[in-house]
């Protein structure tokens, strides 16, 4: 007797799922949140991997403290925070003074690199500040102060018209704080070559008016060149040079000591004034 042959039923395919279960929606996430999370990761496996006993030596490496920490603070600030709590104001004081060697203030351009380094030692200095409210402590405010370093720049078109280029040098940039009348002087020095070494300089009178524990409003009063001789070289540039140097709109006071200040303007721009007894003439 011939065997019959039984045929099963296909099996019917299983319905298709709804889509929210095909896939999930994306997750928008910053690169700044990305940047957190790997720095957490790496830092995890980092104190991870150092915390563990050496096989062979059978010890822990570095007394197992990780290498490095990063904190997400230091994602936004730019500082090292172990170097904050542990290097001496006066040391990075010092590299301060090191860094801007020979770039005369920085008036006429730096490189990047160079920018960067003296940035991050004067955020350095400015975690560090010892005076929290400079404006209530107009002491440590009042008195001659020399510029060592700006961002203001004097380049290209402007350098050449102003006679910077050529034969007009620039020399020492002094501020005198007269707390007694509320008042800024700003003093630009200058000498021009080939005119029996002429010196002379610019004044810029300005007052100003405290409008927070580290902020004060500086308003420009006047100014004037002397010589005369030196007022007829700037005569036709003379509101280019004006507006390179006048003070006026606020200025944020971020560190303050008995040798050094730190301010930064509204316009962005950084300066950097040393203390100084005396006015060179």
């Amino acid at each position: 007797m011939a065997s019959k042959v039984r045929i099963l039923p296909l099996p019917l395919p299983a319905p298709a799922p709804p889509s929210s279960h095909v896939f999930n929606p994306p997750i928008k996430t910053s690169s700044r949140m990305l940047l957190r999370k790997w720095v957490t990761l790496v830092t995890a496996t980092a104190t991870h991997f150092l915390a563990s006993k050496n096989p062979i030596l059978g010890k822990y490496p570095s007394g197992s403290k990780p290498l490095f920490t990063i904190g997400a603070s230091e994602l936004s600030s730019g500082v090292d925070e172990t170097d904050a709590e542990t290097k001496d104001p006066s040391a990075v004081r010092a590299d301060l003074y090191q860094a801007v060697q020979g770039i005369n203030r920085g008036i006429f351009g730096l490189t990047s690199e160079k920018k960067l380094e003296i940035e991050r030692l004067l955020k350095l200095l400015e975690s560090q500040n010892p005076t929290a409210e400079p404006t209530a402590n107009l002491d440590k405010l009042g008195g001659n102060w020399r510029l060592v370093y700006s961002t203001i720049t004097i380049l290209g078109s402007k350098r050449t018209k102003l006679g910077l280029r050529d034969f007009i040098s620039l020399g020492d940039f002094y501020q005198i704080i007269d707390v007694t009348e509320g008042k800024a002087i700003n003093l630009i020095k200058f000498s021009v070559r080939g005119l029996n070494l002429l010196n002379g300089q610019l004044e810029i009178v300005a007052s100003y008016k405290i409008s927070s524990a580290s902020r004060v409003s500086i308003s420009y009063e006047s100014s004037t060149i002397v010589p005369a001789r030196l007022m007829n070289l700037f005569e036709k540039n003379y509101q280019l040079l004006l507006g390179i140097f006048n003070p006026e709109g606020w200025l944020e006071i971020t560190y303050v000591d008995e040798e050094l200040r730190i301010g930064r303007d509204d316009k962005g721009n950084i300066f950097v004034l040393e203390r100084s007894p005396e006015l060179d003439t």
